[in-house]
């Protein structure tokens, strides 16, 4: 008997340890929101080494193996699920915000790209180099 009673006391502390890193989780995520609305790579970067540790502890309290093992967990781990939940669809929410942005540097990109082969202009690479892509310009199968 005496086991089952330490047992349950164990478990009881790894809810509430559970719960209180999932509100942690949760804040991070919203922190990370903001970082990324403001286009803080650094600030965004930095909290990514918190989320990893605060979503591997969480899976160590819970001892969840998968998916499945999360839906096994007891009644009295529904509101941790809950939490968890909420935190799957603040973490959507982010990568919504990264693709959006994404997209929008991928839009603005292809608008500087010269879509004329006939153009003098000039791109140069991440290293200050001229693009290959127009110096071999001219140089072709026609000009030979």
């Amino acid at each position: 008997m005496h086991s089952s009673v330490a047992s349950a006391e164990a478990l009881s502390d790894n809810l509430s340890r559970a719960l209180a890193v999932a509100g942690e989780l949760e804040a991070l995520l919203e922190t990370e929101f903001e970082h990324l609305k403001a286009q803080n790579l650094d600030a965004f970067e930095a909290t990514q080494v918190r989320k990893n540790a605060l979503l591997q502890e969480l899976t160590q309290l819970a001892d969840i193996q998968g998916p499945e093992s999360a839906d096994a967990l007891s009644p009295e781990w529904d509101g941790f699920k809950a939490h968890m939940v909420h935190c799957r669809d603040l973490h959507r929410r982010n990568e919504v915000l990264i693709h959006r942005k994404i997209d929008a540097i991928r839009g603005a990109l292809q608008s500087l790209q010269v879509q004329d082969p006939t153009s003098t202009v000039e791109i140069y690479d991440r290293l200050g180099q001229l693009s290959r892509t127009r110096r071999g310009r001219g140089r072709g199968y026609s000009d030979a």
